[in-house]
């Protein structure tokens, strides 16, 4: 029986995939498999993982025919495990040895739905650790009761998906998948509705997966119209957290939420192309439009005089004919 099942979608990532695959082998198991997922990568991404599928203890190999971004890569990777936990890794990032037996360990001994991890954060060379923003550690929790205060970064905020381990009952539930399709921001609506709709669980101090910033393929790092999928993701977030039964109570961390991204956005519009920077203005003008108007107010007076003025301002400009998110 497999234990536990690691996903790890590539694209175009040569110079970094045997680093990622080296730390795999270090936490190999018998009882783990490794799903590696190629997102129909350019590069000598699929002959590398050919081989991995060789030579790494556990692993399968998977190659999409079309590239359709990490969302659809890793509800593919989620569809061929067979593992009683699952668990994620980009495939530009790596791993301490040891550390995912010490991961799985966690779950077993605390026997909740999912579990989150810190991680250290690797640009170039500096190295900065960062704390899942939830103070009890090691303590069985409602993921409810982790998502307000809606003025301060929560669980909800810290949304990579490879910062945890999660039970197979998340699956056979419907909630472990991610939104077909989505280019960036795909774990938002995969945080909160793991929040709104597990049942258990908690948060402990294991360093183990070094996230890799900077990557120059990153879409993190290029602004091109991906990026406006970000407002498709939190449009997700706010029609569902409408519809919870704590809708009042959670709509104003979504929303808050909503308004700082568009505002980060913004506050770096330069970095865009200029056809796509005139689209991520006019869209997020219609999204603010869109948003539950008396929560979108209270979230404004309680934002800082520059953000919220920028998104006051948007939120006035005129509505442009024929664009919709």
């Amino acid at each position: 029986m497999v234990k536990l099942s690691v996903i790890v979608p590539f694209f175009n990532v040569q110079q970094y995939a045997p680093d990622t695959l080296k730390s795999l082998r270090a936490n190999a198991r018998e009882d783990f498999e490794f799903i590696l997922v190629d997102d129909c990568s350019r590069d000598e991404t699929p002959d590398i993982l050919a081989r991995a599928e060789r030579e790494l203890p556990g692993a399968v190999y998977v190659r999409h025919e079309k590239n359709g971004g990490l969302a659809t890569a890793r509800n593919t990777g989620i569809d061929n495990a067979r593992g009683e936990y699952l668990t994620f890794l980009d495939g530009d990032d790596w791993l301490a040895p040891g550390y995912y037996p010490q991961l799985l360990g966690a779950i077993e001994e605390l026997g909740c739905d999912f579990v989150r991890t810190d991680h250290v954060q690797c640009t170039a060379r500096a190295r900065s650790i960062h704390r899942v923003p939830n103070g009890r550690r090691g303590v069985v929790m409602n993921p409810r009761d982790a998502i307000l205060p809606a003025d301060r970064s929560t669980s909800v905020d810290y949304a990579y998906a490879w910062a945890g381990i999660y039970h197979r009952r998340l699956v056979d539930k419907g909630v472990l998948h991610f939104t077909h399709g989505l280019r960036t921001a795909e774990d938002r609506p995969w945080i909160w509705k793991l929040h709104r709709e597990a049942d258990s669980f908690a948060t402990v101090g294991l360093l183990g997966v070094f996230y890799r910033r900077g990557v120059a393929s990153s879409l993190t790092q290029i602004g091109d119209v991906r990026q406006l999928d970000f407002i498709r993701a939190f449009d997700q977030v706010i029609a569902e957290t409408a519809k919870d039964r704590d809708a009042d109570k959670l709509l104003p961390k979504a929303v808050r939420t909503y308004c700082a991204i568009i505002s980060h956005h913004l506050g770096s519009i330069e970095r865009f192309e200029p056809a796509v920077a005139r689209k991520l203005k006019s869209m997020s003008a219609v999204a603010l439009r869109r948003m539950p108007q008396d929560v979108l107010d209270e979230a404004l007076d309680s934002m800082d005089v520059q953000r919220a003025t920028r998104l006051r301002r948007l939120r006035r400009r005129p509505a442009a004919t024929g664009v919709a998110a």
